[in-house]
């Protein structure tokens, strides 16, 4: 790979071309702390994350085409909109969409080509460690209506004890589409070879969460977690319960639900969830979204392989996904996603590392 020095602390480089040939860049962040984080141009994915100790916290693929032949969005930015659509069918303003599912029963985070597999443009933020990635999708895409404009960016700075990799999206239309994004990292906080994350402990700042069906669908009901599997109110081993048999856990074949938090859509981001490893190291999700996906890798089948050459097993990683409520656009008791002209949608979601400690 060619490599072409933007900066010390951010570079871009050619990671690969993609099946049609269009050139996929990979920008690399660097804290003077040693913190290094890289994203490619390609679903604006998150590929690596390394703490300052070297660890590698989330799962990157090693090249374009092994991206091309996984359908597990791994570290993808997601969207227009995150989780799934009931039978890839929605109403906006009286006017029926349809997300094409690919033969599947619903359609999934934003359709068969979804904002994970086009390419964005990216550039360079002036005086961080950062870099910005756009994207337009045009009116009809994947169904949905309006030329949508979008905005990720990735900003990497060191804290006391750690790092934080801070992803600020933004959006805007030039029609009522609904909008919802979210990242899909494959996390875990021991590092990516390291084994299960069972072990590792899980606090959600949640004292409900949204049962589904048997297609993965919300039901329409905040359940308590009190007394269920799904309490991480307190810190817990995500696998005390994860093979427990539970109806809901049965369905997903483990945890793949939305947690609805306490203080839902604060003005900024707060923490809501944290994770902590065997080695004692800590990563805090920090969020302004009212809910979040804690998706237990329950799909991982090792057919995947990471960067490093290791297979991706049943849960080796996880996904914090913090997100609008899924199928909103169908159950308005979910909320409103739909973004209209003159409106900007923001979100900013943090992921906090630190130690390991303790």
């Amino acid at each position: 790979m060619a490599e072409s020095t933007v900066d010390s602390d951010v570079r871009s480089e050619l990671f690969g071309r993609t099946g049609s040939g269009a050139e996929v860049h990979r920008w690399t962040l660097r804290t003077p702390g040693g913190a290094v984080a890289a994203v490619l141009t390609r679903g604006a994915t998150l590929q690596s994350w390394r703490a300052a100790d070297g660890t590698e916290l989330v799962v990157g693929l090693a090249d374009v085409p092994a991206y091309e032949a996984s359908t597990a969005f791994f570290g993808a930015t997601v969207g227009r909109v995150a989780n799934r659509i009931a039978g890839g069918r929605f109403t906006v303003d009286g006017v029926e969409h349809h997300v094409p599912t690919g033969g599947a029963e619903h359609a999934l985070h934003g359709g068969v080509d979804g904002f994970d597999r086009r390419v964005w443009e990216a550039e360079r933020v002036p005086g961080e460690t950062a870099v910005r990635f756009h994207l337009t999708s045009p009116d009809g895409d994947m169904g949905f209506p309006g030329t949508l404009s979008v905005q990720v960016t990735y900003a990497l700075t060191d804290v006391d004890g750690g790092a934080e990799l801070r992803l600020d999206y933004r959006a805007t239309t030039d029609a009522a589409t609904p909008v919802a994004l979210t990242n899909h990292a494959y996390l875990n906080v021991d590092g990516v070879g390291s084994g299960s994350v069972e072990r590792q402990r899980l606090r959600i700042a949640a004292g409900r969460y949204l049962p589904v069906d048997a297609g993965l669908i919300p039901l329409g009901e905040l359940a308590p977690v009190a007394g269920t599997p799904f309490d991480f109110t307190a810190e817990r081993e995500i696998g005390a319960h994860l093979r427990d048999a539970d109806a809901q856990l049965l369905r997903a074949q483990g945890y793949d639900h939305c947690w609805v938090f306490d203080e839902p859509s604060p003005a900024e981001p707060v923490l809501v969830a944290e994770l902590r490893g065997t080695s004692g190291r800590l990563l805090q999700v920090l969020t302004d979204q009212p809910a979040v996906q804690f998706y237990s890798g329950n799909f991982l089948d090792a057919a995947t392989s990471t960067a490093q050459g290791l297979p991706v097993r049943q849960a080796d990683a996880l996904c914090l996904e913090t997100q609008a409520l899924p199928d909103a656009v169908n159950q308005p008791a979910f909320g409103d996603v739909v973004l209209r002209p003159g409106q900007e949608w923001l979100s900013t979601t943090v992921m906090r590392v630190l130690g390991p400690v303790g």
